[in-house]
């Protein structure tokens, strides 16, 4: 199975890492919800190492909820109570001199300790919210932050993806920011399979991202999922980022 996930690639934008990978995962039952959002107003929450990656001069944020499943390390098999959890987080898109990928805004876990030890391996900001899933709803609350999402939907017909579409999905690097630090993440996958979603009811509630997502999403999409492999981490010192 994975052995056809690495040959499938001329989708890519640039070619897959030469190193072996190091994790599989399953991205799930996702829900996407996008939002064209103000550039100066997102500037606030990316590290200014990163330059903001722009569609049709305008960028996006991004909700994405769905199931992480069966993730584990190369050379491990799964364990259910840690490897299978639900995640929601909310992203950007950004580039640098290469590669264009993603950056978390926020990252949240249904399990506490999934999300402790995916911290721990990976630097990612995972946090545990409470989160409840079922076929076409997905609701979630963490009363430290404030944060809340209740959403309703029906999963329509397979779509013909659209430039903005790919744009927002296909996405094969991920950058996050530590204190001293931007850490690069390589991934890869097939192509998402996207359908429509018909969003029925919908409660949203960032506090800190409001001015971003207090609204109702631009563009909202479903998927069936996609199976993932995936690099570690270089870790490139701030200090050095310009002369990487």
């Amino acid at each position: 199975m994975i052995r056809k996930i690495l040959e499938q690639s001329s989708h890519r934008p640039w070619e897959i890492p030469k190193d072996r990978w190091r994790f599989y995962q399953e991205w799930n039952d996702a829900i996407f919800l996008h939002w064209e959002v103000d550039l100066e107003e997102l500037k606030k929450h990316v590290p200014k190492e990163l330059e903001i990656d722009l569609f049709e001069g305008k960028p996006w944020v991004s909700v994405v909820a769905f199931a992480m499943e069966e993730i584990r390390p190369r050379f491990l098999p799964a364990f259910a109570p840690i490897s299978n959890f639900f995640e929601i987080n909310v992203r950007t898109y950004v580039k640098t001199k290469s590669k264009t990928g993603v950056y978390f805004l926020s990252m949240e876990g249904g399990k506490d300790l999934s999300c402790k030890v995916a911290k721990l391996i990976s630097e990612l900001p995972y946090r545990f919210s409470s989160i409840k899933r079922e076929m076409e709803y997905y609701r979630s609350s963490n009363s430290e932050f404030g944060d809340k999402l209740d959403i309703k939907f029906k999963i329509g017909q397979a779509v013909q993806k659209t430039e903005i579409d790919l744009w927002l999905t296909e996405r094969y690097a991920l950058f996050q920011d530590t204190k001293n630090f931007i850490n690069e993440y390589e991934i890869h996958h097939q192509e998402w399979p996207i359908r429509e979603a018909i969003v029925e009811n919908i409660e949203l509630h960032y506090p800190r991202l409001e001015k971003l997502i207090g609204r109702k999403p631009d563009l909202v999409n479903y998927s069936e999922g996609v199976k993932v492999v995936a690099w570690g981490k270089k870790k490139i010192r701030k200090s050095d980022w310009d002369n990487r």
